[in-house]
């Protein structure tokens, strides 16, 4: 979104334009940025990270775009219904590279987490860091076990999951998004606000902005996301008519629903 304030890039630019070597020519210019940012861009995932689990073990960002950019077929015409898709934000990673000239780790840290005073979160590029952070563990009834990287396949892709952060660093994080540090007020409202698509064919109305889910949690008006990586859980929720924000970060299975839901429950009834 910066990029495009500053006329570098547009989120209606097709895909085609920073990947020409898609097998299939007609299929990345029928899908913007804008399809991949809000996960409505229905391409498969192809990724055969059972069949190879071994190389998904180190492949980056590039290695795990390479495959979607060999798709034939669509799973559904661009915008027509959500589908989250990891694959999508590596490929982002890599526009932003494209367009930025530098690595995409180095534009976020210079101009998203230095802004916002996040002065230990990281992103990985391979490896995550050695000291100072939380590995993360499955349960298989009996025992922990790590699975995150050199055990989780695809873990080492850092476009769709590898920042390292705290609580205290996202909050900082969200008071620089309210403050329009990032974005001036229109970029800013323009991602938090829901996009309805002309040709949406979902049962489920559209609920997405920019990246940003747009829903309800304890029938309070909610901006978030959620997900997990590995051994890991994540929930960040902001509650703007209560000015409430709530952040889970788990290394071990959590059921993240049943917690937000009793948190905010206590947040509501306290305020």
């Amino acid at each position: 979104m910066q990029l495009a304030k500053e006329n570098k890039l547009s989120i209606d630019d097709d895909i085609y334009k920073y990947f020409p070597d898609f097998k299939d020519s007609s299929i990345a210019k029928k899908i913007t940025i804008h399809h991949l940012l809000t996960h409505s861009s229905g391409l498969p995932d192809i990724r055969n990270v059972q069949g190879d689990s071994a190389f998904f073990l180190t492949a980056k960002d590039e290695e795990n775009w390479a495959p979607i950019k060999k798709a034939d077929s669509l799973e559904f015409q661009p915008g027509e219904r959500f589908n989250y898709s990891n694959p999508a934000f590596n490929g982002l990673a890599l526009i932003i590279e494209k367009v930025a000239g530098m690595k995409w780790q180095e534009y976020i840290k210079k101009n998203i987490m230095e802004p916002a005073g996040m002065e230990t979160s990281t992103i990985t590029d391979g490896p995550y860091p050695e000291s100072g952070v939380s590995h993360g563990y499955l349960f298989d009834g009996k025992n922990y076990f790590e699975k995150d990287y050199g055990e989780e396949p695809t873990f080492a892709a850092a476009g769709n999951g590898g920042v390292w952060s705290s609580v205290n660093e996202l909050w900082k994080y969200e008071q620089a998004i309210q403050k329009n540090i990032f974005l001036d007020s229109v970029w800013t409202n323009r991602s938090r606000t829901v996009y309805n698509f002309s040709n949406w064919k979902d049962n489920v109305p559209p609920f997405i902005g920019l990246c940003w889910f747009i829903t309800k949690t304890n029938n309070e008006n909610m901006i978030g996301h959620t997900g997990s990586q590995g051994g890991f859980r994540a929930d960040y929720v902001w509650l703007p008519e209560r000015k409430i924000f709530y952040v889970i970060l788990c290394n071990t299975p959590k059921p993240l629903g049943a917690i937000r839901s009793k948190v905010l429950a206590v947040a509501l009834k306290e305020e």
